[in-house]
C-alpha cells in the first residue's frame, strides 16, 4: 500500500486499477497528495483477491484492460464485495459503456483526462455519503 500517513477514515485505502502503470502513479500521486492512502494494481484478478479479503470502500477502474473488461471488473466485485464503491475513469466516452457502468452501480463515470478537482470532490462526495 501507498501512503502518506494520513489514511482515509476508516484507514481503508482507496483502491485504484488500471492496466497502464503511468495513470497508477500519477493517479496515486493526486490522491497521495489530497491525504489519502492509496493500493495500486496492474491486475484485475489481483485485486480482486484483495477486495475480497479487505472489502475496500472505493475503487477507481479503468475500462479497457487486457486480462478483464471493466464491467467483467464491476460483476465479480458485487459477488466479492458488494458495498465497494466504483468510480470510472476511462478514455472511451462511450455512452452504451457508461449506461452499463452506472446499472452495474458505478458512482461515477469520468473520461480521461479528468481535472483534479473534480475527480478528488467525487471522491470525497462518494465516500463521505457511503
Amino acid at each position: 500500500m501507498i501512503t502518506n500517513g494520513a489514511p482515509n477514515s476508516n484507514g481503508s485505502p482507496i483502491c485504484l486499477l488500471d492496466d497502464d502503470p503511468s495513470v497508477l502513479k500519477s493517479t496515486g500521486r493526486l490522491l497521495l497528495s489530497a491525504g489519502w492512502s492509496v493500493e495500486p494494481f496492474l491486475d484485475p484478478h489481483s485485486f480482486l483477491s484483495y477486495a475480497k479479503a479487505n472489502q475496500p470502500r472505493l475503487l477507481v477502474l479503468d475500462m479497457s484492460m487486457p486480462l478483464m473488461h471493466g464491467l467483467e471488473v464491476q460483476k465479480r466485485l458485487r459477488e466479492v464485495s458488494r458495498g465497494t464503491q466504483v468510480i470510472i475513469l476511462t478514455a472511451k466516452d462511450d455512452p452504451a459503456l457508461r449506461e452499463s457502468a452506472t446499472s452495474l452501480g458505478a458512482a461515477r463515470y469520468l473520461i480521461k483526462p479528468v481535472a483534479d478537482e473534480e475527480f478528488l470532490s467525487g471522491i470525497e462526495t462518494i465516500l463521505r455519503n457511503s
